[in-house]
């Protein structure tokens, strides 16, 4: 059954009530909305629990697409409660990590803007994101952090328009990923915008960020690293590289 993706049109919406359509054998449950992202483009799906009239709490372990991207199932963890076909249920996702999440992601694409480079993978993670890049030249990290932060600090909002499939098929060179196209085929893309009208970037992705570019908070390149002659790995990490030294015990004597 489709499914009405509400986190598509509101990626601060933490909660929300849905109907239980299916339960598949393996425990995954459908609904009919959900505010849960699903893992995809590199995102990790949400996790976060399913609150029953009863009061009682289905903790999920992940959030996946199933046959198509109009399709999601809310995976519980091991020996959770099975909910019942037409149950109405109460979600709330896990807030900090899928802020943390829509942190990182913008991120990258921040990185994307100063990297202008085709993108060949990407992963984004609570802690630390990678943004893999065809490119040969050598580039500094600590030049590359000091534009991040510029970005980030100028408070740049972040926003999202909607094009057609076949619009974006008209205009294929706004897909920066080389490997990954952008998920088609529910009728609309979203776009990533950065910057009034634009500006700073605009580029089709189907994940969850944040509303101005100050919220990304203090970032940095943690590592730069070489994957072949033409690509190169970024680590993107919270924090300074000075509170990275710190928590790992360095000492500089």
């Amino acid at each position: 059954m489709r499914v009405n993706a509400l986190y598509r049109d509101d990626f601060y919406l933490s909660t929300c009530e849905a109907v239980v359509t299916a339960v598949h054998d393996d425990g995954g449950i459908e609904l009919n909305q959900t505010c849960f992202y699903a893992t995809s483009g590199g995102q990790p799906g949400d996790t976060g629990q399913l609150e029953r009239a009863d009061g009682t709490k289905i903790a999920l372990g992940q959030t996946k697409h199933g046959a198509g991207k109009d399709v999601i199932i809310h995976v519980p963890l091991e020996n959770e409660p099975r909910p019942e076909v037409g149950e109405t249920l109460v979600l709330h996702v896990d807030w900090p990590r899928r802020y943390r999440l829509m942190r990182m992601h913008t991120a990258c694409h921040l990185l994307s803007v100063i990297c202008s480079y085709p993108i060949t993978g990407a992963a984004v993670g609570e802690e630390e994101s990678r943004v893999d890049f065809d490119m040969s030249e050598t580039i500094d990290k600590d030049e590359v952090t000091a534009k991040l932060m510029e970005l980030v600090g100028q408070n740049h909002p972040v926003y999202q328009q909607w094009i057609t499939d076949d619009e974006l098929a008209a205009n294929p060179d706004i897909v920066k990923s080389k490997n990954v196209r952008p998920p088609v085929g529910l009728g609309r893309v979203s776009l990533v915008c950065i910057g009034e009208n634009s500006s700073i970037d605009s580029q089709p992705c189907g994940g969850t960020h944040v509303s101005e570019t100050q919220e990304v908070g203090q970032i940095h390149i943690a590592k730069i690293e070489k994957k072949g002659k033409e690509n190169r790995r970024f680590r993107i990490r919270f924090g300074t590289p000075g509170e990275e030294a710190r928590q790992r015990g360095d000492h500089n004597d």
